[in-house]
């Protein structure tokens, strides 16, 4: 209980706040911050980013529905849960990971409920990552991923997505704390 009412009110004060660098994937900003007990801290960073969100996708069949592409800042390429940004179109972020879903791997209809909202690092990113969950989702389309992206879809089992998980071939820590998640409750293991 102690521990209760220590943490009731821990805000800190932005004392001064500027920008750093903005750019359209890499905005920063320096912040003068006081703790509540007083201690000023000079330059504490955050990185901004819009919403992102995360797809956890399962065919009508109960497979489900991964993406392989390359990652430059690891050098390395991996399977991912579908995801992306909240764009400023996108109404919610519902709307946003239906979209990223259909573009990258052609699946969507099906139900749809939001799964976690999860924080990167929230000590030093300002955003939240919105994860659903998509069940008897179908193939509508070709997958219509941005010329950026070189994407490959792929269907697993849940025994192959328990695998994947242990061997560490899922590495995107936002997308394995989901997985991880629907594996437990699920009962998996």
């Amino acid at each position: 209980m102690a521990e209760e009412k220590r943490a009731e009110r821990e805000d800190w004060t932005v004392l001064e706040s500027e920008y750093v660098i903005r750019r359209p994937w890499l905005t920063a900003r320096r912040d003068r911050v006081q703790t509540p007990h007083g201690v000023v801290i000079p330059e504490y960073y955050v990185l901004e980013y819009p919403e992102w969100v995360s797809v956890i996708a399962l065919t009508r069949e109960g497979r489900f529905v991964f993406v392989r592409q390359y990652r430059h800042g690891l050098g390395v390429t991996r399977y991912e849960l579908c995801a992306g940004v909240c764009e400023r179109e996108d109404v919610s972020p519902l709307v946003s990971a239906q979209r990223e879903l259909s573009e990258e791997t052609g699946y969507g209809g099906g139900e749809w409920r939001e799964y976690m909202v999860l924080s990167a690092n929230p000590g030093a990113t300002n955003n939240l990552t919105h994860c659903y969950l998509a069940t008897d989702v179908e193939r509508l389309s070709a997958p219509h991923p941005e010329a950026t992206e070189e994407i490959s879809v792929h269907l697993f089992t849940p025994q192959e997505v328990v695998a994947l998980l242990r061997s560490g071939e899922i590495i995107q820590a936002l997308h394995a704390a989901v997985l991880w998640r629907y594996v437990a409750e699920h009962h998996l293991l």
